[in-house]
């Protein structure tokens, strides 16, 4: 199974909804959501299930319910929400996770392992307030 990393539908979804959130002071509800950023209501309430779980957001149900923010906007990454959604992100030099090459080193070289670096660095150093 390949190590390179993906931005999932599920991992864009966390991104965008946690950014219109921050971005308002009132709840926003699964419906509304899902309306802004065009996904799957159904897609989008599993999403915010999991934030919810990892105490990003709070839900209140009912006609007056949605989602707030538990957290201050400054004190989350993207990264912690990238993580939250597809797993901890390890940097490997095989994107294989190979021990051995049978080239005797990667066809790609170092690329797998930059790409990554550079990935989880720019999610690390960016936070939602950047975004309101």
């Amino acid at each position: 199974m390949s190590k390179i990393v993906t931005l999932s539908e599920a991992a864009s979804i966390a991104l965008h909804a946690m950014v219109l959130i921050a971005r308002t002071d009132e709840k926003l509800n699964v419906g509304k959501i899902s309306d802004f950023i065009d996904s799957s209501k159904h897609h989008v309430a599993k999403v915010m299930q999991r934030l919810a779980k990892e105490n990003f957001v709070a839900s209140n149900r009912g006609p007056s319910g949605g989602f707030v923010l538990k957290q201050d906007p400054d004190d989350i990454t993207l990264l912690a929400i990238y993580e939250a959604i597809e797993g901890k992100i390890t940097i490997q030099n095989c994107p294989g996770d190979k021990p051995k090459c049978p080239f005797g080193g990667c066809l790609l070289g170092d690329l797998s392992h930059n790409m990554t670096k550079e990935f989880m660095e720019y999610m690390e150093s960016h936070t939602l307030a950047q975004y309101l």
